[in-house]
């Protein structure tokens, strides 16, 4: 739109301007651009070693000889950690009487021993790559050339 000035009248000294507008028409379309995601995961074994402290109990009988006349059975007993269990015979005399023939003196030993065993933890690792799939199979969405 390319006007010249001219005066509006004669003699007059005022001068028209033309108006422009311009105008846009803005729109979208969908590309397929080919990127995409790559996830790559991959497991991997250590080996790693434990160290724990663990107890067990053991059990200590001794027999000792006592031969002494009583008059009933006498009840378990504890001395300190010592678990006195008595062990009773009936012996046929012209009346009964309890005779202690021996005792078992139980004592619990605790000892400590130490556990080792290796063990295998898994570990995963994962890598995401992005990528461009029409850098690989060649430019597709270039315009050709004649």
């Amino acid at each position: 739109m390319d006007k010249t000035l001219e005066p509006t009248g004669p003699g007059s000294e005022s001068v028209a301007v033309p108006v422009i507008r311009e105008e846009i028409d803005v729109t979208t379309r969908v590309v397929d651009t080919g990127r995409g995601v790559r996830v790559t995961r991959s497991v991997t074994e250590e080996p790693v070693e434990i160290s724990e402290q663990l107890w067990h109990e053991e059990i200590d009988v001794q027999r000792v000889a006592v031969d002494r006349v009583v008059s009933e059975a006498p009840p378990s007993r504890y001395e300190g950690d010592v678990l006195v269990v008595p062990v009773t015979e009936e012996v046929l005399v012209i009346e009964k009487r309890f005779r202690i023939k021996e005792e078992l003196r139980i004592t619990r030993v605790r000892r400590q021993q130490e556990y080792r065993e290796t063990v295998s933890l898994r570990v995963e690792d994962v890598q995401v790559e992005a990528f461009d799939e029409s850098a690989r199979d060649g430019d597709r969405n270039q315009p050709k050339s004649d």
